[in-house]
């Protein structure tokens, strides 16, 4: 298992849209982020920033984030959801919400 940890603005006009976007989160999204080996998946809001964390239990990380983003019923989510968002000035090429580096853990 290895963790994850994102971050990505959101603009500050969005930011009740996303909240209930994700008061009902499509099934098949949900059906589809499992299917991906993605795990205890949440995420979190302040002052206009968005944090999200989850835990990755598979064997090829990039075959699954892959069949995430091939899956249509997740594609048409995104169509809602990334017009919320703006990634960071910092994102490295082709990077929408922003890897961050795991500096401690304790279980």
């Amino acid at each position: 298992m290895k963790r994850y940890g994102h971050l990505i603005k959101l603009k500050d006009e969005k930011v009740e849209e996303y909240k209930k976007l994700h008061e009902a989160v499509w099934k098949g999204v949900l059906e589809r982020i499992y299917q991906s080996n993605i795990r205890n998946y949440s995420i979190f809001y302040r002052d206009g920033f968005l944090f999200s964390y989850y835990e990755y239990v598979g064997m090829d990380y990039e075959a699954d984030m892959a069949a995430i983003a091939a899956d249509p019923t997740t594609q048409q989510w995104w169509e809602l959801t990334i017009p919320c968002q703006e990634p960071l000035n910092t994102c490295q090429e082709g990077e929408w919400w922003a890897k961050m580096e795991e500096v401690f853990h304790v279980d």
